[in-house]
Order: structure tokens, then sequence, then C-alpha cells
């Protein structure tokens, strides 16, 4: 039997109680304001390591410079039109992963900043594909503490001051601040969608301070759950003999990153909105001709919190005020008075405007007291390199003007409550399940992040058929023609059926066009409210996320094989949209010609029945297959997984209507395989290159990944198949699974494990952690074991031992 200290190690790892004082705990524990019992956590004097990457050895580096020529010819031709390759090694930018991250700010879609465990703002991700990893220091929250009839005064940034050129006096920037903060009393949890900042006595010993960061990231939730805005709620625990007035300030630059706040014509605009929220819209003017951006800053005014606002100050002498006179009239005093009236001027180029926004009340010996802030980002247009632009998904509730960001804080800080609320009754059944160890508990929530911070664009409809120029549609043969005509009749059939069953969508007819010299003389389109949704409740827009910062390619597909669990558990209205998206290319070609970097050959942008790898980069859901290494047409891992996800789907959701809908794409996609039985015996063989996801790796015949991905394939075809009333297709892939499973274990079985491959090279009995993948897939969707109980626990241990116990205490595995 599989080992079970695996999942029950450190049962108790990381309590709270090892971070913060035990009484400040106690102090802290109303209205939410102590840390949870399961975080991620960290001193704030802690130093982020830089994470080890992997390198290549000389051979590696002999064999792979072809492809590193082409490569860097192709990068460079991208670069020559004004974009980005999806893939660039060769790049100079910052984007090196660390461990200095934390919770993301925002919901999903509409642009993420990350907020690291120090404290500070960066990873900007407001444009679509590009990620400006470095801090805007600016980007602050700082505290101004009086006692003693101003006898007894704190001032400093709440982050450690441990950054290059900061602290140097007669700046008159953000050095002349007070970077007084040391961090070895306060400490940083993160439980995404939400993260606290404890503060036990840093820097007033008798003022407890908690920060709690809060996102609408709400399951099942698919309008909060789109706005970019967050919530900063600072608690404050006074345990000393004197009343204290307490200040927090809020400064901000009109930036998105990198040197943006350089660029010239950005104006700030102070504002009152309702029920006491007031702050700062900071309109931002992007280069490139991108949409531009509005941020808002803002704090609530209440019987016991007073708000001022300072519309704009300057980092350089020249500034009408300065940041050095800012912080000078918070230390004395502690509020801004509003200093300017009306929107700014301009900034000139090599100006940076910033804002602050000040929130002071006092807090009595022994009692408590709340703040909130609030800061949003309105990017209404999501413009793609190529030119194409879209509404982002809030758009549908607060319209398209920028100066949306306005009332994203004032709701921000009016329904903040309720959030947390909800993600309370999504967390608390996990969190309080005493059969999972708490590492589990908070690795599961955090590993959320990627869709908030991975790049995610959520648009509020379909493309707009004046602006579709499409995915190119199907060329076809008299072969094509005859299984065309039989998917066709086919989904009549499914339609009646859905409709049998009380489902009110049916599934169209599909209509096609051709592609001659690269243009598509007609659109494919499905017309129907189920592929295309457009209205009514079960309308979720379009999403996309992509695989990384540096691989810039939306819904890589095989990667969606492992993320996508997330999505279907969270908000399964869109990873159906996802799947719909997919259901539609396989029915389509593109026969745009396109070199693949790894050989050189030429080959088509996309093949009809073949599961396209992505989306694309500059023109998604147009232009499909940005990854240009291999000829994904010929990967023997894409259908399979296509057809695991969409029955796994379809039976998580027991959307009826959404397996009729796409089941012929999954005809069209097992009858694709076929190809690749080079022999007969129902089991596909691998090419003698890297034909699958793991883009390095040579598979000579049978595989053990690609092969038992296509027998689970057949298994859940062949379930599908019988639901769905397709009894002759049923059969057929259930003889196949039957042939093909017998001579898959008879190949790559060798008593403990399965093979690599069935091949003869070096690698050909090597372990292969993903080697169970299909069973994997299997087990998820309700259907049998693809093999026996023995054959399934010894492959697992085999891989536990090999490669999780022997490479303990490498690459971050403990």
């Amino acid at each position: 039997m599989l080992s079970a200290n695996l999942f029950h190690s450190r049962k108790n790892s990381w309590p709270p109680e090892e971070y913060i004082n035990r009484n400040t705990l106690h102090l802290l524990d109303f209205d939410s304001a102590a840390a949870p019992e399961q975080a991620w956590r960290r001193k704030l004097n802690s130093h982020a390591s830089i994470l080890k990457e992997f390198s290549v050895t000389f051979t590696e580096a002999i064999k792979m410079f072809r492809l590193g020529l082409r490569l860097w010819h192709y990068t460079q031709e991208e670069a020559s039109h004004g974009r980005k390759a999806p893939i660039n090694p060769f790049t100079r930018e910052s984007c090196k992963p660390s461990a200095s991250q934390g919770v993301p700010l925002g919901g999903m879609g509409s642009g993420s900043i990350s907020r690291g465990f120090r404290g500070e703002f960066s990873h900007f991700q407001i444009l679509p594909g590009i990620c400006e990893t470095s801090p805007v220091m600016a980007n602050q929250f700082s505290i101004f503490i009086s006692r003693d009839g101003g006898n007894k005064k704190y001032a400093s940034v709440l982050a450690p001051g441990q950054h290059e050129g900061l602290g140097k006096s007669g700046d008159l920037g953000i050095s002349s601040w007070g970077w007084n903060l040391t961090g070895q009393h306060s400490t940083y949890h993160a439980l995404f969608p939400r993260a606290w900042t404890i503060y036990d006595g840093e820097p007033d010993p008798e003022l407890k301070v908690s920060c709690r960061q809060i996102s609408p990231f709400i399951p099942h939730n698919y309008k909060e759950s789109s706005l970019p805005t967050a919530v900063f709620v600072y608690t404050l625990v006074n345990t000393g003999k004197e009343r204290a007035q307490v200040s927090l300030l809020l400064t901000w630059a009109n930036s998105i990153g990198g040197i943006s706040h350089l660029s010239g014509d950005h104006v700030n605009e102070p504002f009152i909105g309702e029920d006491g929220v007031s702050g700062v819209l900071l309109h931002h003017k992007t280069a490139k001709d991108n949409p531009p951006v509005t941020y808002a800053i803002a704090a609530c005014e209440t019987q016991n919190v007073s708000v001022s606002i300072l519309p704009c100050f300057g980092l350089t002498e020249g500034s009408s005020i300065t940041a050095k006179d800012l912080w000078g009239k918070m230390t004395e005093d502690g509020h801004l008075e509003n200093l300017n009236k009306g929107p700014t001027m301009p900034s000139s180029p090599g100006e940076t405007h910033c804002a602050a926004v000040s929130a002071s009340t006092w807090v009595e010996p022994h009692g408590k007291c709340t703040v909130a802030f609030a800061v949003a980002w309105s990017s209404p247009k999501v413009k793609f390199c190529k030119g194409k632009s879209y509404n982002r998904r809030y758009t549908k509730y607060y319209g398209s003007s920028e100066r949306a960001a306005k009332d994203l804080v004032h709701d921000a800080l009016t329904n903040y409550k309720l959030w947390e609320e909800e993600i309370e009754k999504w967390q608390n059944p996990i969190l309080k399940d005493d059969k999972l160890p708490e590492w589990y508990k908070f690795t599961l929530f955090n590993e959320l992040y990627f869709l908030v911070a991975g790049g995610t664009v959520w648009i509020d409809s379909r493309i707009p058929a004046t602006d579709s120029v499409g995915i190119k549609s199907i060329i076809m043969d008299d072969k094509d023609a005859d299984t065309e005509a039989r998917v066709v009749h086919r989904s009549g059939a499914l339609s009646q059926l859905a409709a049998d069953n009380g489902s009110s969508k049916s599934v169209d007819e599909v209509n096609l066009g051709t592609v001659e010299n690269g243009e598509a003389s007609s659109l494919f389109t499905f017309n129907n409210g189920a592929m295309d949704p457009v209205n009514g409740s079960d309308d979720v827009g379009r999403f996309l996320y992509l695989e990384g910062v540096e691989y810039i390619m939306w819904c890589t597909y095989d990667v969606h094989f492992y993320a996508s669990f997330a999505l279907l558990e969270l908000f399964p209205k869109i990873e159906l949209s996802i799947q719909r998206e997919f259901a539609k290319a396989v029915l389509c070609e593109d026969g745009r010609k396109v070199r693949f970097l790894a050989e050189g050959n030429w080959g088509i942008r996309k093949v009809r029945g073949a599961i396209p790898h992505d989306l694309g980069t500059h023109d998604p859901w147009h232009e499909m297959n940005a990854y240009n290494i291999h000829d994904t047409s010929r990967w023997k891992d894409l259908n399979p997984k296509f057809v695991l996800q969409v029955y796994r789907d379809f039976v998580a959701t027991g959307d009826l209507s959404f397996g009729a809908e796409v089941w012929p794409a999954v005809l069209a996609a097992m009858e694709y395989m076929e190809q690749f039985d080079r022999d007969n015996d129902c089991l596909i063989e691998n090419d003698g290159f890297p034909d699958q996801t793991y883009d390095t790796w040579t598979v000579h015949g049978i595989g053990a990944y690609c092969g038992s991905l296509w027998l689970a394939a057949l298994q859940a075809a062949a379930a599908m198949a019988i639901q769905l009333g397709d009894t002759s297709f049923a059969e057929k892939y259930k003889d196949k699974f039957i042939k093909a499973k017998a001579v898959f274990e008879e190949k790559l079985w060798n008593g403990s494990y399965f093979n690599y491959d069935s091949g003869s090279s070096s690698n050909s009995k090597s372990i292969q952690a993903d080697q169970l993948a299909g069973q994997w897939y299997t087990a998820s969707s309700g259907l049998p074991d693809l093999f026996d109980s023995f054959k399934i626990q010894s492959a697992l241990q085999k891989i536990f031992d090999f490669n999780v116990m022997k490479v303990r205490g490498k690459y971050g595995v403990e």
C-alpha cells in the first residue's frame, strides 16, 4: 500500500502561535482580524530567495542549438512587428520565480496586482500578456501614532526598509519617509483570497495592528468574482494606558508598473462619494494605444474615522508638494486637509504623479477600532496585439467608463463583509475537516492564485459578428463530407434527446466554410444558444488564462488538463464555456502556413480533428496554436485529454445539453486519433519525437502516458455515447478499449510499474510519474478502473519511492 505519511506529515505545520504572541491572537480575535489557524506564514523580516532554476548540460545545449537558433530568429521577427513571442528564453525581463509573492488583489479576468508578504505591490498584469514584476515602491501603507499630547510619536512605512536606495537623507522622494519597520515582530498569513499582516507592537509597542486583505473571489458568483478591486481592513488594538491618535496612509503612484509612471499625460482627480467613501481617481494614459486605466484609492469615513486626501504629490524637486512634504505633514498632525482641489494638470514626461488617502481615528486605552481602505482599477476594454478589443466582464455590471473605479471602491467598502461571509462558507468545511492535514488545507486554497494572477482575461460577451475573422473553417474532402454528414445527423438526434430530458437547449447544424490562401471565405459558427450563450443566466462571457507569465499562450490545453479541476469545482459555467471553445476548434482548420521550430519543417496552423494546443496569443479565438515548437496536430495526448475533460465535466455538471453540443467534436477527435494506430491493435503509438506535453521527451512505440490517456478516452467515449443514446459508437469504443488494454499491459507492465515506452532506448524502462494519468481521470469521472488494484497500487508505490522520496529535499520537495 502507498504510504500514508506523505499526506499526513507535518500535521500541525506553521501554527499561528509560533509566529504571533498568544495574547495578541486573543486581542485580535474578533471581526476576522486574527490570523487563521491554517495559513502560509512568513515573518516580514524574512528574505525571499530566488528559486532554483534548471540548467541544460553542454550535450543538451548542442542538441538544442538548431532549435535555439530558429527560436532566436522567430523572436526577433515578432519583435520587428511590435509583438512578444509566446516563448522567449532570450528575454532580459525580470520574471525570475521567487518566494516573495503573496495573495494577489482583485477578482478574475480584469487585470491583477500582486502584493508580496513584505508589503510591496508588484507583478502588475493590467494589460493582457504583460507582467511588470518590479514593485512600485511609492505604493505603500504607512502608520502615524501620537500619544501623550504629541510627546510620544511613531511613524513608519508598514513594510521593512531593506530596499536598495531607500532611507537617503535629503531626498525629496520616498527615501525621505520613515522606513523604520524591522519586521521582526510582524507576520504575514496567506489563505487565498484573503491575507493578514499582523504588526505585533511595531512600530508602537502598545498598539497591535491587523491588516486584512480581501478580494472578491467567490465561487459560483459570476458577478463579484469579476471585479477589479480589493479591500484592506485595519484593526487597531490599544494595549496602552493612554489614548492613541492613529492615522493610516495609503499612497499610490499613477503607474501600471515598470516605467509607465514616467510616460506623461496622467491626471489625478479627488472625489467624494456616497456612504462616507472618498478618495482619488488616478487616470493613466497607456502607451502603444492600449486602453486607458483608472485607479481609485479610497477610505471609508465613519463616526470614529475621518478621511482626508491629497490628490497629487511628486517624487522630485519641482513638484508643488513632494513626498517629503507629505511625510512631514502626516508626522506633524496625522491628516492631509485636502491640500489640492479638482483634477490636476496632466503630468509631463519624466514626472511622477502620486496620490494619498489618510484615515485617522482615536483609539481609547484597551480599546479597538477598525479602518477600511479600498483599491480598484478600471480598464474596461482589453485589447490584444493584433487589434481586437473586447469589454471586460465587470463592464456588464459597471459600464464601460474608466470612472467605474469610483463605484467599484464604494461597493467594495460597503460589501466586503458579505464577501467574507461567502468566502468562509466555502472554506470552513475544508478548514475544519480533521481528516485533512493542515498543509493540504491552505495549499488547496492558495494554489488558486492562478485564476487571478495567471494573466486571466474575462470578457463580457462572445465575439461580435463584425469582429470575427474567425478561427478558420473546415476544408472538406469526400471523407470529411461523409463524417460531417454523420455528425450533423447525430447532432439532430442528440438535440431531440436533450429536449426529451427537459433541456431547452438544442444543437444546430454546423455552418462550414473554407480557407483559401490563409483567408476565410466564410465563417465557422455554431448558431445555437448553448454553444454560444449570449443571454440569460448561462452567459458567462469568455475566459482566458496564460500558461505562465513566461509562456504567453492562452488556455494551453495540456495545462488545462491539470488546472481545470479548480474551475469545474468553483466556476463550472466558465469551465464549460472553455470546453465549448475547444469543441468548436476541433471541427475547424486554419490553412495558414507555420514553421515548426524544433525541426524547421512547415505545416498548417490548425488541422481539422486535432485539438489546438492553445487558443492563441495575439489574437485569441481567431488565431490558435501560438505554440510552434512542434506540430501539435501530431501530438498523441491532446485529443484524449479533450475527451476525458468533456466527459468529466458532463458527468460532474449533469448538463445533458452540454454533452449533446460537444458530442460531434468528441466523435471527430476520436476518429482523428485512429491514424496513430499503426498496427491496428486498437492502441495508438508515439512517433519517436516529443509528441506530447513533455515536449523534450521522445517516446517510441507505445507510451505509458499517452497510452493510458487513450485507454481512458476510449472508456469515457463509450460511456458518454451510452448516456447520449449513441449505441453503435458505444459498442465500437468498448471493443477497442478491451483490445487496447490487453496490448498496453502486455507491452508495458513489468511486474511493478508500467515502462515509459515499448522502445529499446535507455529511457524505455524509466519510471514516469504520470504513467497513470488516464487512471486518474477515470477515477475522477466515476468510471471503472483501467487496471486491477494491484497494478495501480504497485505503480503508485514505485512512483512514490523513486519520484518523491528519492528526491526529498531537492527541488522544494519535503
